[in-house]
């Protein structure tokens, strides 16, 4: 007569006490447990294991989706052998992320193609998965968004939000050059993060041409010393795979063109 009245004021107890696992699976679980012979300690323990599990997995997807990745890419589908001028064992190193906790950066330079934006999305997916909150930009992208803020009079505000990143990742420097204000801006953002939290940056641009992306030898300089204080540096210097999978499929094209001839 009172199981009924239980259940409903247990199910209630489980919503408002936010336990979704335990709510969805108790009843399932205490049948198991009695068919078992488990005890009520052991039962509690699986349910709230349940839980717990479920908890983190959920937490996992919001930093995942908060990280704004441009695809999810992980180490397992990048191909070392195809750019051997990267340091495997350094990539692999990095991926603990015990670069996070010392609060270094690092800095991914090398040929268009290359990966580098591969190894940059692996490591921040990683590092989501480690409990990490991560945030990833093309540079193009947050400076833009920096300038949209300046004018909007919310610019701090968005720097306090960056600034509860661990990570940030800044991919693409190198491609569209800034204006004084827009490179200002960037370096703001780099000279706030230093010695707080870890960058990720990706380059096609050697150290000695960055300034004519920055525009300034100065601003340059003070941007590449807070950067380099404490970082690693991954080199990507091998054929674009883009390249080689576009000569790739002009060979097939022709050899089906002779076999046909």
């Amino acid at each position: 007569m009172n199981e009924p009245k239980t259940t409903v004021l247990l199910d209630h107890h489980l919503k408002v006490l936010k336990l979704p696992t335990i709510l969805r699976e108790y009843t399932a679980l205490a049948a198991a447990c009695g068919r078992e012979k488990a005890d009520y300690a052991t039962y509690l323990l699986q349910l709230t294991e349940r839980e717990l599990l479920d908890r983190e997995r959920r937490a996992a997807e919001r930093r995942l989706r908060a990280a704004k990745l441009p695809v999810t890419k992980t180490l397992d589908t990048f191909e070392f052998s195809s750019q051997p001028s990267i340091n495997e064992a350094l990539v692999r190193e990095l991926m603990r992320g015990q670069y996070i906790a010392d609060r270094q950066n690092i800095l991914i330079v090398g040929n268009s193609g290359t990966g580098k934006t591969h190894l940059a999305t692996a490591l921040a997916f990683a590092a989501c998965a480690q409990g990490r909150r991560v945030r990833f930009f093309t540079v193009t992208q947050l400076v833009r968004q920096l300038l949209e803020a300046r004018e909007e009079r919310s610019l701090q505000r968005m720097i306090a939000q960056i600034e509860r990143h661990h990570l940030l990742v800044l991919d693409e420097l190198g491609y569209v050059p800034f204006t004084k204000v827009g490179a200002e801006l960037l370096f703001e953002v780099v000279s706030r993060a230093y010695e707080r939290h870890s960058l990720i940056v990706t380059t096609n641009l050697p150290f000695d041409k960055w300034t004519e992306v920055l525009g300034s030898e100065r601003l340059t300089g003070a941007l590449l010393d807070r950067l380099t204080h404490r970082v690693h540096i991954i080199e990507a210097n091998g054929e674009s795979y883009r390249l080689k999978e576009a000569k790739a499929h002009q060979k097939h094209n022709r050899t089906k063109v002779q076999k046909k001839s």
